[in-house]
């Protein structure tokens, strides 16, 4: 069988990161490492793929802005046209992984596979998992059948989807979960197991775009102490304000009553929320708010950016986060 012609994007990260010793596990500097480098670590990929690298950025992934996120979905979307790509790989640091992975499954409409992987120890420690990683993630980009779930992170052997992931722990391997919803499936040999589809619109059904310029958008964390003139700060020369509410997205009421005044003026609220899962739905008692559904505020943040790109509309908004 002809070998699948893969497209490797790296972007530093841990995965390309070097310490003083094989011991260190945190003191080490991400993007030290070059694409080249990577791939001759892992001769393995020859058996699998024809690999193709190119060092998009190498960068610490918490160095990672918008402008790098348009830049990255606009070559991703060239590589993904090309006949001769059958699958993409990005390796990236994994503090905004879980972000780059939403932006990306939201403005990439393609129907070949892309998958994001990385590491949580440098490439110089003691059982560093880049290495693995990056064999899985080629192996399952070399699955055609995968690009129907969307960009997906494949990390310790887990297929993640891009919704639904986010980072859990600071430094161990097993880091990336999907909340109640769950992984896609698993790597196992060198294949690509899994068990259920995301059904919200992503790549190639998505009707988002990146746009030249994403409006301005914060994010609010709510806490016991909070105040209005805090949020009213923060919302200064936003066009968009996600709320990291108390439990069903829930602000105190000095700080709503502010948020009325500012949404009579043109901002669009959309009501997260900082539990660890479940949704936010509309309710009576924050009319006129947008509500993020099961989307962390990070992500709800990157898909609000999306919908004002697009419209100003609340109902359409809320129409786009019901379905994306």
């Amino acid at each position: 069988m002809e070998k699948k012609k893969i497209y490797v994007l790296a972007c530093g990260g841990t995965i390309a990161g070097k310490a003083a010793s094989a011991d260190d596990l945190t003191g080490y500097a991400a993007g030290q490492t070059s694409v080249g480098e990577l791939l001759a670590a892992v001769p393995e990929l020859a058996e699998y793929a024809d690999v193709e690298g190119e060092q998009f950025c190498n960068i610490d992934s918490s160095d990672m802005t918008e402008a790098l996120w348009q830049s990255l979905a606009s070559r991703v979307q060239e590589v993904a046209d090309r006949e001769d790509v059958d699958g993409i790989v990005i390796t990236h640091g994994t503090d905004t992984m879980e972000e780059t992975a939403y932006f990306l499954d939201l403005t990439v409409h393609t129907i070949k596979p892309v998958v994001l992987t990385g590491s949580m120890r440098p490439s110089t420690a003691i059982s560093a998992d880049g290495p693995l990683n990056l064999l899985e993630a080629v192996q399952a980009a070399s699955w055609a059948e995968l690009g129907k779930y969307g960009v997906v992170i494949i990390m310790n052997s887990t297929v993640h989807s891009a919704r639904f992931v986010e980072k859990t722990d600071t430094t161990h391997a097993d880091t990336f979960k999907g909340r109640q919803m769950g992984c896609l499936g698993y790597m196992q040999d060198g294949r690509t197991y899994l068990y259920q589809q995301p059904l919200r619109k992503h790549t190639w059904s998505s009707d988002l775009a990146s746009p030249k310029d994403l409006p301005p958008v914060a994010i609010a964390y709510t806490y016991v102490g909070l105040t209005a003139d805090d949020v009213c700060r923060l919302a200064q020369g936003k066009a968009g304000l996600v709320l990291a509410g108390l439990g069903h997205g829930k602000v105190p009421e000095p700080v709503w009553q502010a948020l009325q005044s500012l949404m009579a003026q043109g901002l669009v609220v959309v009501r997260a929320a900082r539990a660890l899962g479940g949704m936010v739905t509309p309710v009576p008692a924050y009319d006129g708010t947008i509500t993020a559904d099961s989307l962390t505020p990070q992500k709800a943040k990157i898909l609000l950016q999306l919908a004002l790109a697009h419209t100003t509309d609340r109902d359409k908004i809320q129409a786009i986060f019901d379905t994306y």
